[in-house]
């Protein structure tokens, strides 16, 4: 058991490496066709770094800060995310080809656990806010060029491939704490995170 344990970890290792360097490829190609000033190529790595983290989550899984893990049961209830639309954009996700982006946070006919799915929405959640994160200093460079429609733009492609994913989510978590699911508790995801084990 120990064995094919071992085999499946170096085994998505290599997978994930050999992404990297796929992606790391095809970005300096990129680079050199359209030029390393470009503003786009940082919207790029954003996309990147979403990437690999998804295929990261075998070896490593991302972690929200542990301030951001705890969701309260009532949150669905939120006016603030009612006025949002966050609700319509969940459902959008959920009846549309877009689902197959990440279909780890849906419970296909019954075949996920709740505990995997609450696993997998935590997931999901700390990757768009770590590329949040990262691409908010990026859009104020952009900005500080003086490339305005670009950082406009940007700055429409965080709120769409990231804010709301982030608010849909934690909507997502707190349905599955009204389950009786620990959502948010400091022993409640299992593996090594970005800030380290629970």
């Amino acid at each position: 058991m120990a064995k094919e344990s071992a085999w499946m970890f170096w085994r998505n290792l290599t997978k994930l490496v050999v992404i990297a360097i796929f992606l790391a490829a095809c970005f300096f190609m990129l680079a050199r066709v359209i030029g390393y000033g470009s503003p786009w190529l940082g919207l790029l790595l954003m996309f990147y770094f979403m990437a690999l983290a998804k295929f990261a989550e075998p070896v490593f899984v991302l972690r929200l800060p542990r301030f951001l893990r705890a969701v309260q049961p009532s949150l669905p209830d939120d006016r603030l995310y009612r006025r949002l639309g966050v609700r319509g954009f969940g459902a959008l996700l959920r009846n549309t080809p877009l689902r197959y982006l990440n279909d780890s946070v849906y419970r296909s006919a019954g075949r996920r656990s709740l505990t995997e799915l609450r696993r997998q929405a935590e997931s999901a959640e700390a990757t768009h806010l770590w590329a949040a994160i990262l691409f908010t200093p990026y859009i104020v460079y952009v900005g500080a060029r003086g490339l305005v429609a670009e950082a406009i733009l940007f700055v429409a492609v965080q709120i769409v491939f990231n804010v709301y994913p982030i608010l849909h989510l934690r909507l997502v978590r707190a349905r599955l704490s009204k389950l009786g699911l620990p959502v948010g508790s400091r022993k409640d995801v299992a593996g090594p995170g970005i800030d380290g084990p629970a």
